[in-house]
């Protein structure tokens, strides 16, 4: 077997992505031991009888302390405190990253209280549920999706690669880019989906209750699917907002405009640029499937009954 590629993995936040990493960490071989902390005593027992790491603590410093490879899976509005933390404790030549889906608000808040002998690779895997806590981690997770990387200008290339290899071992596909230029490109992707989904489904909730009722009753694929992504942790999702402010009005802003435009046709009764831009947006679904980021079983492979993701 191989030799694992860091001696000690300490996780700050155990949720859905923490115990995601320490399942499938442990089940490649990639680390020797593993730490786990968070600030509850409840989520940490419930890591203790998971079996999700090796040492336990509520201290971010105790964890961080003489690790390889320290990983903060906490909302990015949190990013700073840690980062604070865990600063005065890290072993020189540690790896700090974290899981954060804005990073450039991540540069800022942690940079600044990290030793300059550590590395800092700030990190977005592209996957997740609406599930929450360290119940609902599994190994499988981060198969086949993107972990994107985002080094500030002047990082160790080694120590890239390093955590490169540690995220392929789990089962991603890795790319680099600028903190910024990830920031602009999830908005898009991912930033502005979920606003539009939490805005729907509010419309729906505020709706009279016979209504609403009936809106839930005769739940089509759309809604459904809308419902899903609005069940994701509030938290995460009031920090990724307010920490990714401008990308996400700038993409809004273009969003609105199209949103115009489109309710103008409809006004008109303009079926040509309706059609066409049905057609369009069906090449951008063509493309995602040849791209493998979509499963071709029913509703996303979700397992029924179980409210369990099957590769997502």
């Amino acid at each position: 077997m191989a030799e694992p590629l860091f001696g000690r993995l300490a996780l700050i936040g155990i949720g859905l992505i923490g115990s995601s990493i320490a399942h499938a960490a442990r089940q490649n071989g990639l680390v020797k031991e593993i730490v786990v902390q968070t600030r509850s005593q409840k989520t940490l027992d419930r890591a203790r009888e998971l079996g999700l790491g090796n040492a336990y603590t509520l201290d971010p410093a105790e964890a961080a302390d003489g690790a390889d490879l320290v990983i903060a899976c906490v909302p990015v509005g949190a990013s700073e405190q840690v980062a604070k933390a865990i600063g005065p404790v890290l072993k020189p030549g540690a790896i700090v990253s974290d899981v954060g889906s804005v990073k450039t608000s991540v540069v800022k808040q942690m940079g600044n209280y990290l030793p300059a002998d550590v590395h800092f690779v700030p990190a977005h895997p592209i996957a997740g549920t609406e599930h929450s806590g360290p119940d609902a981690g599994f190994a499988e997770l981060f198969q086949s999706r993107w972990c994107i990387l985002t080094p500030p200008e002047g990082t160790d290339p080694k120590a890239v690669e390093k955590l490169a290899a540690f995220w392929r071992g789990i089962g991603a596909n890795v790319e680099v880019m600028s903190a910024e230029h990830h920031d602009l490109v999830l908005a898009i992707t991912s930033h502005i989906p979920h606003l539009i989904a939490y805005n729907i489904v509010g419309t729906a909730a505020d709706m009279e209750e016979s209504v609403r009722a009936e809106v839930i009753k005769f739940s089509a694929s759309g809604f459904r699917d809308f419902t899903r992504i609005a069940a994701s942790d509030p938290t995460m999702w009031r920090d990724i907002f307010l920490h990714n402010k401008d990308a996400v009005l700038e993409m809004l802003g273009r969003f609105t405009e199209d949103l115009t435009a489109l309710q103008r046709a409809i006004r008109r009764g303009d079926g040509n640029t309706l059609f066409d831009l049905f057609t369009r947006t069906r090449a951008i679904r063509r493309g995602i499937v040849e791209m493998g980021q979509d499963t071709s079983e029913a509703d996303f492979g979700r397992r029924h009954g179980t409210g369990t993701p099957a590769g997502e």
